[in-house]
């Protein structure tokens, strides 16, 4: 890409809808907590970011749709009136956005387990959601999830009559949070490529949610793009036997809680995640350099056109020492330079891979 205003630097996932959702925040003011806000990512140049719809499972069932059509409206609505953003539906609007300095968010939404029929997809795809994780931290209908039981052994026969639904909407496919059964099933179904829009490399840091190698190379192989995670969980051994200590038992007892409470998340984490920030903002945590290891050691297995950047901002509960929000993101592409990328290598990690995908997948 080339041109005044054609570079891009766009982020393959963030949970900033949840924040959206709870009434109080507001996207185009600089807030005091939480990751994301136009401010913010205007200091840090991001030019497009994926919005994750994120469903608790934890929620009854009957409820899943409603939840992600209401998380889907909500955040459109927030963006439609605001000056400087605009809601994409696919890379070539992306592109358009970028000659106009304007900010793009696309919308995905994080669990299969709300697809409940081709109608539903169809209909989610109408409301605007353009990728779709085909798990989170449950398995479900579609297919087996990188935690917790398996059901499947990989994806399901109606979780591969979806991959063909998506393939034919224009629906990009995330695979991060899936076995890696599932991944494999899903690169064996899908006739367009797929993404890990927000997991780091098993080589560093060797925790089921991570991509081992041989999945970063059929990733790579297929055309496809994996965006490193922020998460110092996912970054580094230590950090992560530190940090799940104490996560691990917050999302049990917080599931518990929930049904407890009537099928509530929310109540149940309001209770018990300010004990649980207070212990984890004790541990030091890893810095910029170990993303920028990950993304490294990415590009080493898959390639410099398949590696780009999917923060989980505002879906994480602590940050990298130095990647505290998303203005940060400039250090990042510092640390790299200063490994001796070049800036046209540069400015396919920071988006120009992401984008690619995008475009062959949604137009």
């Amino acid at each position: 890409m080339s041109g005044k205003n054609s570079r891009i630097v766009f982020d393959g996932h963030c949970d900033t809808p949840s924040r959206i959702g709870a009434g109080s925040f507001q996207l185009e003011k600089r807030n005091g907590s939480g990751h994301i806000d136009i401010p913010r990512m205007r200091e840090g140049g991001v030019s497009a970011q994926f919005f994750a719809c994120c469903v608790d499972p934890d929620l009854p069932p009957g409820v899943w749709e409603e939840t992600a059509r209401h998380c889907l409206d909500s955040t459109v609505r927030a963006i439609e009136p605001l000056e400087g953003i605009k809601l994409a539906l696919s890379g070539s609007e992306i592109k358009k956005a970028l000659e106009r300095e304007l900010i793009s968010i696309m919308l995905s939404v994080e669990g299969g387990h709300v697809i409940t029929s081709p109608a539903s997809l169809e209909y989610f795809y109408g409301l605007g959601m353009r990728s779709l994780a085909v798990t989170w931290k449950n398995s479900n209908r579609l297919a087996d999830s990188s935690e917790g039981s398996r059901r499947w052994g990989g994806i399901s026969p109606f979780g591969g009559e979806m991959v063909s639904e998506m393939n034919r909407l224009g629906v990009l496919i995330d695979c991060s949070h899936a076995s890696r059964e599932s991944f494999f099933d899903i690169l064996e179904h899908s006739s367009d490529p797929v993404i890990l829009s927000h997991s780091c490399a098993a080589g560093i840091c060797d925790i089921p949610r991570n991509a081992d190698d041989s999945q970063m190379k059929a990733l790579a192989e297929s055309g496809g793009v994996i965006c490193i995670n922020f998460f110092p969980a996912f970054l580094d051994q230590k950090a992560n036997r530190e940090i799940m200590k104490i996560w691990k038992p917050y999302r049990e007892k917080k599931s518990a809680l929930a049904r407890r409470y009537g099928n509530d998340p929310e109540r149940a984490g309001a209770e018990l995640l300010p004990d649980a920030m207070r212990r984890l903002e004790k541990i030091p945590m890893p810095g910029v350099s170990s993303v920028a290891d990950h993304i490294v050691y990415a590009v080493e297995i898959a390639g410099i056109d398949h590696v780009g950047l999917g923060s989980d901002f505002d879906g994480i509960p602590v940050t990298p020492s130095g990647l505290e929000d998303i203005s940060r993101v400039p250090a990042l592409e510092r640390e790299l330079a200063g490994r001796g990328f070049s800036q046209r290598d540069r400015d396919r990690i920071m988006g120009e891979n992401l984008l690619r995908v995008v475009e062959l997948v949604c137009g």
